[in-house]
Protein backbone atom coordinates (compact mmCIF):
# COMPACT_ATOMS: atom_id res chain seq x y z
CA UNK A 1 0.00 0.00 0.00
CA UNK A 2 1.20 3.33 -1.55
CA UNK A 3 2.40 5.83 2.10
CA UNK A 4 0.30 8.59 1.75
CA UNK A 5 1.88 11.71 0.21
CA UNK A 6 2.92 14.45 2.13
CA UNK A 7 1.99 18.11 1.46
CA UNK A 8 5.35 19.85 0.90
CA UNK A 9 5.50 23.69 2.65
CA UNK A 10 4.68 26.18 0.21
CA UNK A 11 7.36 27.35 -1.60
CA UNK A 12 8.58 31.43 -1.25
CA UNK A 13 7.26 33.37 -3.74
CA UNK A 14 9.97 34.51 -6.10
CA UNK A 15 10.08 38.34 -6.33
CA UNK A 16 10.45 39.87 -9.79
CA UNK A 17 11.29 43.38 -11.36
CA UNK A 18 11.40 45.31 -14.05
CA UNK A 19 14.46 45.71 -15.75
CA UNK A 20 15.43 48.02 -18.88
CA UNK A 21 17.47 46.53 -21.26
CA UNK A 22 19.87 47.24 -24.26
CA UNK A 23 21.44 45.03 -26.62
CA UNK A 24 22.97 44.32 -29.68
CA UNK A 25 21.67 42.07 -32.87
CA UNK A 26 24.65 39.76 -34.37
CA UNK A 27 24.42 42.43 -37.45
CA UNK A 28 25.25 45.02 -34.62
CA UNK A 29 21.70 46.42 -34.38
CA UNK A 30 20.88 47.99 -30.97
CA UNK A 31 17.51 47.12 -29.88
CA UNK A 32 15.80 48.02 -26.37
CA UNK A 33 13.18 47.12 -24.20
CA UNK A 34 11.94 45.80 -20.51
CA UNK A 35 12.07 42.61 -19.12
CA UNK A 36 10.61 41.16 -16.42
CA UNK A 37 12.89 39.05 -14.11
CA UNK A 38 14.30 37.75 -10.67
CA UNK A 39 18.14 40.15 -11.27
CA UNK A 40 20.35 41.28 -13.95
CA UNK A 41 21.85 37.53 -14.32
CA UNK A 42 18.42 35.94 -15.36
CA UNK A 43 17.98 38.82 -18.02
CA UNK A 44 21.38 38.76 -19.62
CA UNK A 45 20.73 34.71 -19.82
CA UNK A 46 17.14 35.49 -21.74
CA UNK A 47 19.05 37.95 -23.86
CA UNK A 48 21.71 35.51 -25.18
CA UNK A 49 19.41 33.00 -25.19
CA UNK A 50 17.39 35.45 -27.78
CA UNK A 51 20.56 35.95 -29.84
CA UNK A 52 21.51 39.34 -28.62
CA UNK A 53 24.54 40.45 -26.81
CA UNK A 54 23.84 42.75 -23.85
CA UNK A 55 24.89 45.63 -23.40
CA UNK A 56 23.07 47.23 -20.53
CA UNK A 57 20.61 45.91 -17.96
CA UNK A 58 19.57 47.64 -15.35
CA UNK A 59 16.74 48.07 -12.61
CA UNK A 60 13.36 50.22 -13.39
CA UNK A 61 13.02 53.49 -11.57
CA UNK A 62 10.38 55.85 -10.80
CA UNK A 63 12.28 58.37 -12.99
CA UNK A 64 11.82 55.91 -15.91
CA UNK A 65 7.68 56.12 -15.80
CA UNK A 66 7.86 59.63 -15.40
CA UNK A 67 6.94 59.57 -11.90
CA UNK A 68 7.93 62.23 -9.49
CA UNK A 69 8.88 60.53 -6.37
CA UNK A 70 6.75 61.10 -3.24
CA UNK A 71 7.53 64.73 -1.98
CA UNK A 72 9.67 65.52 -4.96
CA UNK A 73 8.98 67.65 -7.60
CA UNK A 74 9.86 66.43 -11.08
CA UNK A 75 13.00 68.11 -13.44
CA UNK A 76 11.89 71.22 -15.21
CA UNK A 77 13.61 72.72 -18.30
CA UNK A 78 14.93 75.45 -16.31
CA UNK A 79 16.57 73.07 -14.20
CA UNK A 80 18.21 71.47 -17.15
CA UNK A 81 18.81 74.80 -18.92
CA UNK A 82 20.48 76.38 -15.48
CA UNK A 83 22.45 72.98 -15.28
CA UNK A 84 23.70 73.11 -18.99
CA UNK A 85 24.97 76.78 -18.82
CA UNK A 86 26.76 76.41 -15.13
CA UNK A 87 28.10 72.92 -16.35
CA UNK A 88 29.48 74.34 -19.48
CA UNK A 89 30.87 77.25 -17.55
CA UNK A 90 32.95 74.53 -15.40
CA UNK A 91 34.14 72.55 -18.29
CA UNK A 92 35.64 76.21 -19.80
CA UNK A 93 37.11 76.79 -16.62
CA UNK A 94 38.93 73.03 -16.81
CA UNK A 95 37.38 71.22 -13.71
CA UNK A 96 37.28 67.83 -14.17
CA UNK A 97 34.40 66.07 -15.64
CA UNK A 98 33.61 64.09 -12.59
CA UNK A 99 34.32 67.04 -10.12
CA UNK A 100 31.75 69.36 -11.90
CA UNK A 101 28.95 66.57 -12.00
CA UNK A 102 30.19 66.54 -7.96
CA UNK A 103 29.83 70.17 -7.42
CA UNK A 104 26.13 71.04 -9.39
CA UNK A 105 24.73 67.70 -7.86
CA UNK A 106 25.28 69.03 -4.16
CA UNK A 107 24.31 72.21 -4.53
CA UNK A 108 21.27 71.17 -6.47
CA UNK A 109 17.96 72.63 -4.96
CA UNK A 110 15.90 69.91 -6.75
CA UNK A 111 16.11 66.73 -5.34
CA UNK A 112 14.96 64.76 -8.00
CA UNK A 113 17.26 66.75 -10.48
CA UNK A 114 20.15 65.59 -7.37
CA UNK A 115 19.67 62.03 -7.52
CA UNK A 116 19.55 61.84 -11.24
CA UNK A 117 23.19 63.87 -11.22
CA UNK A 118 24.63 61.72 -8.68
CA UNK A 119 23.59 58.35 -10.75
CA UNK A 120 25.55 59.99 -14.03
CA UNK A 121 28.52 61.09 -11.87
CA UNK A 122 28.58 57.26 -10.50
CA UNK A 123 27.96 55.98 -13.85
CA UNK A 124 30.91 58.28 -14.96
CA UNK A 125 33.74 57.44 -12.29
CA UNK A 126 32.95 53.67 -13.38
CA UNK A 127 34.28 54.34 -16.89
CA UNK A 128 31.26 55.19 -18.83
CA UNK A 129 31.12 58.22 -21.29
CA UNK A 130 28.95 61.47 -19.74
CA UNK A 131 26.57 60.55 -23.17
CA UNK A 132 26.24 57.01 -22.17
CA UNK A 133 25.42 58.29 -18.73
CA UNK A 134 22.45 60.69 -19.60
CA UNK A 135 21.57 58.17 -21.87
CA UNK A 136 20.76 55.95 -18.38
CA UNK A 137 17.89 58.94 -17.91
CA UNK A 138 15.68 59.36 -21.14
CA UNK A 139 13.08 61.34 -19.30
CA UNK A 140 15.17 64.16 -18.16
CA UNK A 141 17.82 64.66 -20.90
CA UNK A 142 15.98 63.47 -24.47
CA UNK A 143 17.76 61.93 -27.90
CA UNK A 144 19.19 65.73 -29.07
CA UNK A 145 21.13 66.36 -25.72
CA UNK A 146 23.03 62.60 -25.74
CA UNK A 147 23.81 62.98 -29.19
CA UNK A 148 24.99 66.89 -29.25
CA UNK A 149 26.71 65.59 -25.99
CA UNK A 150 28.14 62.56 -27.57
CA UNK A 151 29.67 64.74 -30.52
CA UNK A 152 31.11 66.90 -28.10
CA UNK A 153 33.10 64.53 -26.18
CA UNK A 154 34.64 63.09 -29.70
CA UNK A 155 35.59 66.56 -30.67
CA UNK A 156 36.81 67.73 -27.62
CA UNK A 157 34.77 70.39 -27.48
CA UNK A 158 31.83 69.85 -24.94
CA UNK A 159 31.91 73.16 -23.64
CA UNK A 160 31.23 74.75 -26.51
CA UNK A 161 28.56 72.26 -26.97
CA UNK A 162 27.08 72.91 -23.61
CA UNK A 163 26.87 76.77 -24.21
CA UNK A 164 24.98 75.85 -27.70
CA UNK A 165 22.85 73.23 -26.33
CA UNK A 166 21.70 76.16 -23.41
CA UNK A 167 21.21 78.97 -26.11
CA UNK A 168 19.37 76.12 -27.95
CA UNK A 169 16.86 75.09 -24.58
CA UNK A 170 16.39 79.02 -23.89
CA UNK A 171 15.42 79.69 -27.26
CA UNK A 172 12.84 76.60 -26.85
CA UNK A 173 11.53 77.48 -24.20
CA UNK A 174 10.68 81.27 -25.36
CA UNK A 175 8.91 79.55 -28.19
CA UNK A 176 6.87 76.99 -26.33
CA UNK A 177 5.98 79.89 -23.72
CA UNK A 178 4.87 82.31 -26.87
CA UNK A 179 2.44 79.40 -27.96
CA UNK A 180 1.10 78.64 -24.32
CA UNK A 181 0.45 82.26 -24.03
CA UNK A 182 -1.68 82.15 -27.18
CA UNK A 183 -3.56 79.03 -26.24
CA UNK A 184 -4.16 80.25 -22.31
CA UNK A 185 -6.20 83.69 -22.54
CA UNK A 186 -9.10 82.41 -24.91
CA UNK A 187 -9.27 79.52 -22.78
CA UNK A 188 -9.81 81.36 -19.64
CA UNK A 189 -12.20 83.39 -20.96
CA UNK A 190 -14.52 80.75 -22.92
CA UNK A 191 -13.91 78.94 -19.07
CA UNK A 192 -15.40 81.70 -17.51
CA UNK A 193 -18.01 82.76 -19.88
CA UNK A 194 -18.98 78.32 -19.35
CA UNK A 195 -18.95 78.92 -15.48
CA UNK A 196 -20.98 82.40 -15.50
CA UNK A 197 -23.55 80.69 -18.11
CA UNK A 198 -23.85 77.79 -15.69
CA UNK A 199 -24.46 79.77 -12.65
CA UNK A 200 -26.98 82.08 -14.49
CA UNK A 201 -29.10 79.08 -15.71
CA UNK A 202 -29.01 76.95 -12.66
CA UNK A 203 -28.87 79.19 -9.75
CA UNK A 204 -29.90 82.64 -11.07
CA UNK A 205 -32.94 82.24 -13.49
CA UNK A 206 -34.80 79.80 -11.21
CA UNK A 207 -35.02 82.57 -8.49
CA UNK A 208 -36.51 84.87 -11.92
CA UNK A 209 -38.67 81.96 -12.43
CA UNK A 210 -40.29 82.02 -9.40
CA UNK A 211 -40.93 85.85 -9.00
CA UNK A 212 -41.94 85.74 -12.51
CA UNK A 213 -44.48 82.94 -12.13
CA UNK A 214 -46.42 85.23 -9.12
CA UNK A 215 -47.46 87.81 -12.12
CA UNK A 216 -49.74 85.49 -13.96
CA UNK A 217 -49.09 86.48 -16.99
CA UNK A 218 -47.53 84.67 -20.40
CA UNK A 219 -43.45 85.66 -20.25
CA UNK A 220 -41.94 87.10 -23.17
CA UNK A 221 -40.07 84.98 -25.70
CA UNK A 222 -36.66 85.36 -24.64
CA UNK A 223 -37.25 85.10 -21.10
CA UNK A 224 -39.32 82.05 -21.85
CA UNK A 225 -36.22 80.36 -23.72
CA UNK A 226 -34.04 81.37 -21.15
CA UNK A 227 -36.51 79.39 -18.90
CA UNK A 228 -36.34 76.35 -20.81
CA UNK A 229 -32.74 76.80 -21.09
CA UNK A 230 -32.29 76.49 -17.23
CA UNK A 231 -34.99 73.70 -17.44
CA UNK A 232 -32.74 71.31 -19.91
CA UNK A 233 -29.73 72.57 -17.98
CA UNK A 234 -31.38 71.13 -14.64
CA UNK A 235 -32.70 67.95 -16.17
CA UNK A 236 -29.92 67.51 -18.24
CA UNK A 237 -26.41 68.55 -15.88
CA UNK A 238 -25.34 65.17 -15.21
CA UNK A 239 -25.67 64.21 -18.57
CA UNK A 240 -23.65 66.88 -19.98
CA UNK A 241 -21.01 66.67 -17.76
CA UNK A 242 -20.60 62.49 -18.31
CA UNK A 243 -20.07 63.55 -21.86
CA UNK A 244 -18.03 66.08 -21.56
CA UNK A 245 -15.90 64.02 -19.80
CA UNK A 246 -16.16 60.86 -21.86
CA UNK A 247 -15.44 63.58 -25.10
CA UNK A 248 -12.15 65.04 -23.32
CA UNK A 249 -11.04 60.75 -22.43
CA UNK A 250 -12.10 60.12 -25.67
CA UNK A 251 -9.76 62.74 -27.29
CA UNK A 252 -6.83 62.00 -24.92
CA UNK A 253 -6.64 58.21 -25.69
CA UNK A 254 -6.99 58.57 -29.67
CA UNK A 255 -4.17 61.01 -29.49
CA UNK A 256 -2.05 58.37 -27.84
CA UNK A 257 -2.74 56.28 -30.35
CA UNK A 258 -0.40 56.55 -33.76
CA UNK A 259 -3.10 56.85 -36.15
CA UNK A 260 -5.08 59.01 -33.74
CA UNK A 261 -1.79 61.34 -33.44
CA UNK A 262 -1.40 61.60 -37.07
CA UNK A 263 -5.01 62.54 -37.68
CA UNK A 264 -5.46 65.30 -34.88
CA UNK A 265 -2.19 66.81 -35.70
CA UNK A 266 -2.88 67.11 -38.87
CA UNK A 267 -6.01 68.68 -37.93
CA UNK A 268 -3.97 71.57 -35.98
CA UNK A 269 -1.71 72.46 -38.24
CA UNK A 270 -4.35 72.81 -40.57
CA UNK A 271 -6.76 74.62 -38.44
CA UNK A 272 -7.76 78.22 -39.39
CA UNK A 273 -6.66 80.19 -36.78
CA UNK A 274 -4.10 78.37 -34.85
CA UNK A 275 -2.79 76.66 -37.77
CA UNK A 276 -0.33 78.99 -39.14
CA UNK A 277 1.29 79.65 -35.97
CA UNK A 278 1.59 76.13 -35.06
CA UNK A 279 3.43 75.43 -38.91
CA UNK A 280 5.78 78.59 -37.77
CA UNK A 281 6.38 77.05 -34.78
CA UNK A 282 7.14 73.70 -36.72
CA UNK A 283 9.40 75.63 -39.06
CA UNK A 284 11.30 77.33 -35.76
CA UNK A 285 11.55 74.17 -34.28
CA UNK A 286 13.06 72.14 -37.24
CA UNK A 287 15.50 74.79 -38.42
CA UNK A 288 16.62 75.39 -34.84
CA UNK A 289 17.39 72.09 -33.85
CA UNK A 290 19.07 70.88 -37.39
CA UNK A 291 21.22 74.34 -37.22
CA UNK A 292 22.16 73.30 -34.06
CA UNK A 293 23.05 69.75 -34.87
CA UNK A 294 24.93 69.99 -37.95
CA UNK A 295 27.08 73.39 -36.24
CA UNK A 296 27.95 70.61 -33.70
CA UNK A 297 29.22 67.83 -35.81
CA UNK A 298 25.92 65.64 -36.33
CA UNK A 299 26.03 64.04 -39.48
CA UNK A 300 22.85 64.96 -41.54
CA UNK A 301 21.16 61.93 -41.46
CA UNK A 302 21.65 61.40 -37.55
CA UNK A 303 20.34 64.95 -37.13
CA UNK A 304 17.38 64.65 -39.22
CA UNK A 305 16.39 61.37 -37.16
CA UNK A 306 16.72 63.10 -34.54
CA UNK A 307 15.10 66.51 -35.63
CA UNK A 308 12.06 64.36 -36.46
CA UNK A 309 12.05 62.64 -33.42
CA UNK A 310 11.77 65.81 -31.49
CA UNK A 311 9.26 67.95 -33.96
CA UNK A 312 6.49 67.56 -31.55
CA UNK A 313 3.92 67.02 -34.73
CA UNK A 314 3.84 63.73 -36.35
CA UNK A 315 3.04 65.99 -39.88
CA UNK A 316 6.17 66.99 -39.62
CA UNK A 317 7.72 64.08 -38.15
CA UNK A 318 6.76 62.44 -41.51
CA UNK A 319 8.14 65.22 -43.77
CA UNK A 320 11.20 64.93 -42.03
CA UNK A 321 11.63 61.09 -42.29
CA UNK A 322 10.66 61.42 -46.03
CA UNK A 323 13.47 64.10 -46.16
CA UNK A 324 16.00 62.20 -44.54
CA UNK A 325 15.42 59.04 -46.78
CA UNK A 326 15.50 60.81 -50.33
CA UNK A 327 18.89 62.21 -48.42
CA UNK A 328 19.98 58.26 -48.20
CA UNK A 329 19.27 58.01 -51.73
CA UNK A 330 22.06 60.58 -52.90
CA UNK A 331 19.49 63.34 -53.40
CA UNK A 332 19.43 67.27 -51.55
CA UNK A 333 17.44 68.41 -48.93
CA UNK A 334 16.00 71.25 -51.17
CA UNK A 335 13.96 69.02 -53.27
CA UNK A 336 12.20 66.92 -50.89
CA UNK A 337 11.50 69.25 -48.55
CA UNK A 338 9.49 71.30 -50.94
CA UNK A 339 7.60 68.02 -52.11
CA UNK A 340 6.52 67.84 -48.54
CA UNK A 341 4.23 70.54 -48.55
CA UNK A 342 4.77 71.29 -45.14
CA UNK A 343 7.94 73.76 -45.26
CA UNK A 344 6.85 77.51 -47.33
CA UNK A 345 9.25 77.59 -50.41
CA UNK A 346 11.07 80.60 -49.05
CA UNK A 347 12.41 78.45 -46.30
CA UNK A 348 13.35 75.53 -49.06
CA UNK A 349 15.20 78.05 -51.19
CA UNK A 350 17.42 79.54 -48.36
CA UNK A 351 18.02 76.12 -46.82
CA UNK A 352 19.27 75.17 -50.58
CA UNK A 353 20.83 77.95 -51.08
CA UNK A 354 22.67 77.24 -47.83
CA UNK A 355 23.92 73.65 -48.79
CA UNK A 356 24.93 75.15 -51.88
CA UNK A 357 27.28 77.15 -50.29
CA UNK A 358 28.60 74.70 -47.35
CA UNK A 359 26.85 77.41 -44.97
CA UNK A 360 23.51 75.29 -44.13
CA UNK A 361 23.85 75.29 -40.30
CA UNK A 362 24.57 79.12 -40.67
CA UNK A 363 21.39 79.55 -42.94
CA UNK A 364 18.76 77.41 -40.71
CA UNK A 365 19.90 79.44 -37.47
CA UNK A 366 19.21 82.46 -39.62
CA UNK A 367 15.67 80.91 -40.60
CA UNK A 368 15.12 79.84 -36.42
CA UNK A 369 15.47 83.48 -35.71
CA UNK A 370 13.40 84.97 -38.46
CA UNK A 371 10.19 82.42 -37.53
CA UNK A 372 10.80 83.08 -33.68
CA UNK A 373 10.55 86.62 -34.91
CA UNK A 374 7.21 85.58 -36.65
CA UNK A 375 5.69 83.47 -34.05
CA UNK A 376 5.69 86.05 -31.71
CA UNK A 377 4.24 88.78 -34.43
CA UNK A 378 1.85 85.55 -35.10
CA UNK A 379 0.49 85.27 -31.34
CA UNK A 380 0.62 88.93 -30.97
CA UNK A 381 -1.46 89.29 -33.92
CA UNK A 382 -3.89 86.09 -32.44
CA UNK A 383 -4.65 87.39 -29.33
CA UNK A 384 -5.54 90.80 -30.88
CA UNK A 385 -7.90 89.47 -33.24
CA UNK A 386 -9.46 86.91 -30.43
CA UNK A 387 -9.45 89.09 -27.30
CA UNK A 388 -12.54 91.42 -28.69
CA UNK A 389 -13.79 88.55 -30.12
CA UNK A 390 -14.07 86.70 -26.30
CA UNK A 391 -15.28 89.61 -24.47
CA UNK A 392 -17.95 90.47 -27.18
CA UNK A 393 -19.37 86.87 -26.44
CA UNK A 394 -18.85 87.05 -23.18
CA UNK A 395 -20.42 90.41 -22.09
CA UNK A 396 -23.27 89.11 -25.00
CA UNK A 397 -24.15 86.23 -22.78
CA UNK A 398 -24.22 88.04 -19.37
CA UNK A 399 -25.90 91.27 -21.34
CA UNK A 400 -28.26 89.11 -23.21
CA UNK A 401 -29.50 87.65 -19.59
CA UNK A 402 -30.03 90.86 -18.01
CA UNK A 403 -32.25 91.94 -20.82
CA UNK A 404 -34.53 88.49 -21.02
CA UNK A 405 -34.56 88.65 -17.23
CA UNK A 406 -36.00 92.48 -17.01
CA UNK A 407 -38.34 92.26 -19.52
CA UNK A 408 -41.59 91.37 -17.87
CA UNK A 409 -40.36 93.89 -15.43
CA UNK A 410 -40.31 96.37 -18.00
CA UNK A 411 -43.66 94.88 -18.96
CA UNK A 412 -45.02 95.26 -16.06
CA UNK A 413 -44.34 98.17 -15.13
CA UNK A 414 -45.73 99.59 -18.42
CA UNK A 415 -48.75 98.06 -17.42
CA UNK A 416 -49.12 99.76 -13.89
CA UNK A 417 -48.86 103.36 -15.54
Amino acid sequence: MAAPAVKSAAAPKKVTAQFLWEAKTKSGETKKGEMEAMDIEAVNARLKSLGLNPVKVRKKGLLDNGVSMPGLGGVTGKDILVFTRQFATMIDAGLPLVQCLDILATQMDNPAFKKVLFAIKGKVEQGSTFADALKEHPKVFDELYVQLCAAGEVGGILDSILNRLAAYREKNEKLKNKVKSAMTYPAIVILVAIGVTALLLLKVTPVFEKMFSDFGSALPGPTQMVVDFSHLAQEYIFHVLVGIFVLVTSFSWTYRQPKGRKFWDKVFINAPLFGPVLRKVAVARFTRTLGTMLSSGVPILDALDVTAKTAGNRTVEEAIFYVRGKIAEGKNIAGPLLETKVFPSMVVQMIGVGEATGAMDTMLNKIADFYDDEVDSAVNGLTAMIEPLLMVFLGGVVGGFLIAMYLPIFGLAGAIK
